[in-house]
């Protein structure tokens, strides 16, 4: 497509993966606060710090579009894509934030297992991200897009087994329901990183 050779079609594509890149490292951080919770403020710190930088990002994104008269992709598609990406980092630092709001001091297993799922969409995201500005490897990133999905299911079996044995055996209400909230945090980034895919594969089948 000849939009795709414009200047400012190359653009978006390095705000995309610039996006990512936030995304993948950000997803580190989380992990590494969930194994090491005396280091909170310093982890906290480090993903706010990322999901500032993914914020101007997605605002630069915005700013492109309104001033492009021509894109590479349907000016819809973009405004989405962008905006469910940066979905993904306001969740992670929803779950910073709610472990240092609640002050909680211990983690479970599968919240971090939770976390590292988050990891694996977000380097597949990244990947597969990279793969757009021409769109040439529809196979292959089918085939990505199709992991996240499967992530995101075993997110979703991981989260199942984490909520009954949380209602069964833990007998403090309030580590209870924080518990409780941040298990859907966790869960809900491997939602956005499977809304992303969900997008990049409507893209495709439209573009390719």
């Amino acid at each position: 497509m000849f939009s795709r050779l414009m200047p400012k079609g190359a653009r978006f594509f390095d705000l995309f993966n610039a996006h990512a890149a936030l995304a993948k490292e950000c997803s580190r951080h989380v992990v590494a606060l969930l194994s090491n919770m005396n280091e909170r403020e310093a982890l906290v710190a480090a993903i706010e710090s990322c999901e500032k930088k993914a914020d101007k990002v997605t605002h630069d994104t915005v700013e492109l579009l309104h001033r492009s008269f021509i894109t590479p992709l349907d000016r819809d598609q973009i405004h989405k894509l962008i905006i469910t990406m940066d979905d993904i980092l306001d969740l992670m630092e929803d779950v910073a934030q709610s472990l240092h709001l609640y002050d909680i001091r211990t983690v479970t297993p599968e919240a971090r297992q939770l976390a590292e799922i988050g990891v694996q969409c977000c380097d597949r995201l990244g990947m597969v991200v990279g793969m757009m500005h021409d769109l040439s490897d529809t196979a292959g990133i089918m085939k990505i897009c199709g992991e996240i999905d499967q992530l995101e299911s075993d997110a979703d079996r991981v989260m199942r087994s984490a909520m009954a044995r949380l209602f069964r055996d833990e007998a403090d209400t309030r580590q209870l329901i924080k518990m409780k909230a941040v298990y859907e945090m966790l869960e809900e980034i491997t939602d956005r990183c499977e809304d992303v895919a969900n997008l990049i594969e409507g893209i495709v089948l439209e573009n390719a």
